[in-house]
């Protein structure tokens, strides 16, 4: 059986290299699930062809799989409100599309 902290670094491990391009990401909540060894997780992010998003996850630890279990559309008042925290993955350089004329 694995502790709490030990199945957030599993699942750190597994989502943050998927997430990564999607950064700045925010996690908004998350709700563990010790019985099945794994993590239900909601985040945001800004996405290039959709604007704001809330995207949910799962995290099975015990199978170590990352499952996408859908997505709603965030107005970016709300959005905001959210990015008071700090988010959960930083981005390291800002890339606007169409910033440099291509």
């Amino acid at each position: 059986m694995t502790t709490v902290e030990q199945l957030k670094d599993l699942r750190d491990q597994k989502s943050r290299p998927h997430l990564e391009q999607y950064a700045p990401v925010w996690i908004l909540r998350e709700s563990i699930l010790a019985e099945d060894e794994s993590i239900q997780f909601h985040v945001l992010f800004q996405h290039n062809l959709h604007g704001w998003v809330n995207r949910r996850y799962r995290y099975d630890g015990f199978n170590d799989t990352l499952y996408h279990m859908g997505q709603t559309l965030v107005a970016e008042d709300e959005a905001l409100d959210y990015m008071l925290e700090p988010p959960y993955i930083e981005a390291k350089v800002t890339d606007i599309p169409n910033s440099y004329g291509g």
